[in-house]
């Protein structure tokens, strides 16, 4: 398991009962999660003194109950800072396990010695765009939420990275790409996190069984003669790093060579847990 051990202002303080205990800073979130199927006794102290507690309804969905909890406020992960705040379906616009990538990504990006070209899809508040700007590249950031594109650059501002080469666009990733492909645009990374189910800003349908490995092929062709990597996440259960492992594989290993790794990835918990949180798979080529 690939495990995002290295965060100081975010700590999973201790897991029961379908809930996960955090710390985002100096605030304490309550919220669920599907892998917590375990109920254990709730020793840690925090459980006591939360900001705010998400209590998912029965029916589907939910609502947030706050104490004593700011609108928005701010962490960082080394010089990455994100803003923080409470939406829909328990999100606070970070997914912190997702350093784990963003690490990987950066050190591939800060070893190729060349100037790299990164397309990121899916990319919601930014995080992979900012690791992989942080190292030097030039980065296509795609998501289809407006709002969410706008949360990205306050990040990227946050994050000393306004002037950073990012390009946003607000648009449906499949169309994005088919429209590069077209162009005659290349990449020489692609970053993918797709959702399990969502719309695009002009309502289309996205399942993610049914797109994703269209989407794969696709994204292949937008790949210069020399590529760096390809990172794709899934928090979708059917999506088991041998699924990511064979798509990957099919696609891009026969063509360009190189291998694949896949695993879960996971935080760490306080009393010695690992927490799984979705599962990778990361395409690069082989050692020149």
């Amino acid at each position: 398991m690939w495990i995002a051990d290295r965060w100081k202002d975010y700590e999973v303080l201790d897991t029961s009962a379908g809930e996960k205990l955090e710390r985002w800073g100096s605030y304490i979130l309550v919220r669920p999660d599907p892998q917590v199927i375990w109920d254990t006794p709730r020793k840690a102290p925090e459980w006591k003194k939360k900001n705010a507690h998400y209590h998912r309804s029965s029916k589907g969905g939910g609502q947030w109950e706050f104490f004593d909890l700011p609108q928005q406020w701010e962490i960082s992960y080394g010089s990455l800072r994100f803003y923080l705040k409470p939406f829909h379906f328990k999100h606070t616009g970070l997914f912190p396990e997702q350093a784990v990538n963003w690490d990987w990504a950066r050190e591939q990006i800060s070893q190729a010695g060349r100037r790299i070209k990164v397309l990121n899809l899916f990319a919601y508040t930014g995080g992979a765009t900012l690791a992989c700007a942080g190292a030097g590249a030039s980065v296509a950031h795609v998501d289809a939420s407006k709002g969410m594109v706008t949360w990205a650059k306050e990040n990227a501002a946050a994050s000393g990275l306004a002037d950073a080469p990012i390009r946003y666009l607000v648009d449906d990733c499949v169309k994005f790409v088919e429209r590069e492909i077209r162009r005659g645009n290349c990449y020489d990374a692609v970053i993918m996190d797709p959702p399990s189910y969502g719309r695009g800003p002009k309502g289309e349908v996205w399942k993610i069984e049914e797109k994703i490995f269209p989407l794969i092929r696709l994204c292949v062709k937008l790949l210069s003669e020399n590529p760096l990597f390809f990172l794709i996440n899934s928090y979708t259960t059917g999506l088991q790093p041998a699924v990511l492992s064979y798509m990957m594989n099919w696609e891009l290993t026969r063509r360009f060579g190189g291998h694949v790794e896949a695993d879960e990835i996971g935080l760490p918990v306080r009393n010695g847990l690992v927490l799984p949180c979705g599962a990778s798979g990361r395409w690069q080529p082989e050692e020149r």
